[in-house]
């Protein structure tokens, strides 16, 4: 083994959809959570209720415009409820739904491996564009 390297263990995927032309829906669930701001968004609304602006403020560099495309979306995907209160002018409530929630467990677990294994991506990368400093990939 190479300097920088770890041991890694080896087991057999645990992620099948079965056989391999079944659809078990995963395309659908990454093209949802799979973008930055889905993730930030539903990260932060486990926090509790949210109002627009303060999910806005909330998720640095979201745009006004990105932001209302994501709760649209997560809101169609039944992952969070929108609720408009009638006042002047209209407040705006967003909540997780249950589905919601069950994704922040999901969400934490990536967090937790992303934390312990930050590292070694970084020396990773590191020696990858060492190896290859003409490589277009950043």
């Amino acid at each position: 083994m190479s300097a920088g390297h770890t041991a890694v263990t080896t087991t057999p995927p645990v992620v099948s959809c079965g056989e391999a032309h079944e659809d078990c829906g995963i395309r659908e669930v990454l093209d949802r959570i799979g973008d930055k701001w889905s993730v930030l968004v539903v990260v932060e609304l486990a926090q509790g209720v949210r109002r627009f602006r303060e999910l806005q403020r909330a998720v640095p560099g979201i745009s006004q415009r990105m932001l209302t495309l994501t709760v649209r979306r997560l809101e169609r995907d039944g992952l969070l409820t929108r609720t408009v209160h009638p006042t002047v002018p209209p407040q705006v409530d967003y909540e997780l739904t249950p589905i919601g929630h069950s994704l922040t467990h999901l969400v934490k677990a990536l967090a937790d491996w992303s934390a312990q294994h930050r590292d070694a991506l970084a020396r990773a990368r590191h020696h990858f564009d060492a190896a290859h400093p003409d490589a277009d990939i950043r």
